[in-house]
């Protein structure tokens, strides 16, 4: 797995940039950036804090069919899963109306 890559996957999908990652984690951005590049691994508690700042699980992480929605589809997601459910009721709701012929 290249981890690597899906660090940045998610965190592009999320719309956060390599420094804010950094920040929120408490790590040095250039860790962030070996990381992404495949110069460096993370710890596992690394990985933990990384996935938890992007909003998504060790699971998601690790399930490679995650990357067959698009980017666009996986933001959608990651800020679905932020909202309350009557927020989420009247999302489903807007894009049912939308989806109508």
């Amino acid at each position: 797995m290249n981890y690597g890559q899906r660090i940045k996957f998610f965190r592009n999908t999320a719309g956060i940039s390599a420094n804010a990652l950094a920040k929120k984690v408490g790590l040095d951005p250039t860790t962030i950036y070996k990381i992404e590049a495949n110069d460096s691994k993370p710890s596992l508690g690394s990985l933990e804090s990384i996935c938890d700042a992007l909003g998504i699980s060790l699971a998601e992480f690790f399930t490679e069919e995650e990357q067959v929605l698009g980017p666009e589809i996986q933001r959608l997601l990651g800020t679905a899963k932020k909202l309350l459910p009557e927020q989420l009721e009247y999302l489903q709701k807007l894009l049912e109306s939308m989806s109508k012929d």
